[in-house]
C-alpha cells in the first residue's frame, strides 16, 4: 500500500497547474529540464519512488521493473496508451499500472479530421506556396485537390477515438466504414451510418481514405503492411494519429513516392522523433510532430486523471484507470 503522502517521481515536465496540485498532495519530484530520462535516471527513479509517473516516450520494460525497489507500488502513466510499459512484468511484481483514458478522445479526433481535410485539399502545400511568395494568383486548374464529401472513410479501430472521428466525418458528408475486433453497438452503428467490415482487406480495397485509430499492441504492429497497403487504390489517402509502427512506414513511403497512393497525413512516425527523410521530401504528405492530444485542456485533464489514480491508491482503493494485461 502507498503511504498517505507518497514519493512521486514524474519523468517529464507537466503543465504548471498539474505540478502545483501534485506538490500539494504528494512528495513530488519533477523534471525541471524536460529532457527525457536516460536508463540510469529511470533506474534511480524506480529504486526510490512509490509512484512513477512516466509518459508514452519512456520505456518501462521488464528489466527496468526488475530493478525497482520494493517500495514501487504504482506506475501512473501520463498518457492513454501503455505500449511503452511491460504491464505483465509490473503485475508480477505487484506494481499497479494506470493510464488516462477518455480525456484525449475529442482532441485526437479533431486532429484526425484536420488531416482528413488537409491532405486531399492540399492545404499545407498551398500554405507553403504563399509563404514562399511564389503564388501568381488564382487559375481554374491551379492546386486542384479532392473533395471529402461523398468519399468512403475506412476507420481502423472503432473505440472512443474511432467513433469520434466517425461523427465528424458524418458531418462532412462522408460514408463511414470501419474494421474492429468486433462490431460496435447496433445503436451507435445506426447513428453513425457505419458499415462494419470483418475483413480489413476487403474494407481497404473499397475505401477512399483510411484513418488509423487502433491502439498499439503486438497484434497491430505493421497492421498496414506492404501487402495490405497494396490493396488501396491509387487515389486513396492514409491518415495515422495512432502509433507510427501500426503502418510499415518504409512500404508506405515507397507507395507515396511512386504515386501508388495519393497522399498521407501522419501525426505519428515509426521511429519518432526521427522522421524518414524520404517522407520529408514528398509534397503529398502532411507531417506533424505527434500533436494528437496536444491541447492545454487535454494535458490538464490527463494530469487530473493521474492525480485521481494516485490518490485513490494512497487511500487503499483500486485506482479507476487500472490496466491489466487481459485488457490489452
Amino acid at each position: 500500500m502507498l503511504s498517505k503522502r507518497p514519493l512521486v517521481i514524474v519523468t517529464r515536465k507537466l503543465p504548471q497547474v498539474v505540478e502545483a496540485r501534485m506538490a500539494e498532495l504528494f512528495d513530488a519530484r519533477f523534471n525541471a529540464d524536460d529532457e527525457p530520462m536516460d536508463e540510469a535516471a529511470l533506474i534511480a527513479a524506480v529504486q526510490q519512488a512509490e509512484v512513477l509517473v512516466p509518459t508514452v516516450t519512456d520505456r518501462i520494460d521488464e528489466a527496468l521493473i526488475a530493478a525497482a525497489g520494493p517500495q514501487l507500488k504504482l506506475i501512473a502513466q501520463f498518457g492513454n496508451g501503455v505500449d511503452n510499459i511491460d504491464v505483465t512484468a509490473a503485475r508480477e511484481r505487484g506494481v499497479v499500472v494506470t493510464n488516462t483514458p477518455g480525456v484525449l478522445t475529442e482532441d485526437t479526433a479533431d486532429l484526425a479530421m484536420a488531416l482528413i481535410l488537409a491532405v486531399p485539399r492540399r492545404i499545407v502545400e498551398g500554405e507553403r506556396l504563399v509563404r514562399d511568395t511564389t503564388w501568381s494568383g488564382w487559375a481554374p486548374t491551379f492546386m486542384l485537390g479532392h473533395r471529402v464529401n461523398g468519399k468512403k472513410l475506412g476507420i481502423i479501430g472503432m473505440g472512443r477515438i474511432g467513433q469520434a472521428v466517425a461523427k465528424r466525418a458524418l458531418g462532412f458528408g462522408m460514408e463511414v466504414h470501419y474494421h474492429n475486433r468486433k462490431p460496435v453497438n447496433a445503436i451507435i452503428a445506426h447513428e453513425l451510418g457505419a458499415t462494419y467490415w470483418e475483413s480489413l482487406d476487403q474494407m481497404l480495397a473499397r475505401v477512399d481514405i483510411v484513418s488509423v485509430n487502433c491502439p498499439r499492441t503486438p497484434a497491430t504492429f505493421h497492421l498496414l503492411n506492404a501487402r495490405r497497403l497494396a490493396l488501396l487504390r491509387p487515389h486513396c489517402y492514409v491518415v495515422n494519429t495512432s502509433r507510427g509502427d501500426v503502418i510499415d512506414e518504409t512500404a508506405l513511403t515507397s507507395m507515396l513516392e511512386s504515386r501508388a497512393l495519393a497522399g498521407a497525413g501522419l501525426d505519428v512516425h515509426e521511429h519518432e522523433p526521427a522522421v524518414n527523410p524520404r517522407l520529408l521530401a514528398l509534397e503529398n504528405v502532411v507531417l506533424l510532430p505527434h500533436l494528437g492530444s496536444a491541447t492545454i485542456e487535454g494535458r490538464i485533464a490527463m494530469g487530473e486523471k493521474v492525480i485521481i489514480n494516485i490518490r485513490t491508491a494512497a487511500d487503499g482503493h483500486r485506482p479507476p484507470d487500472r490496466v491489466i494485461p487481459s485488457m490489452l
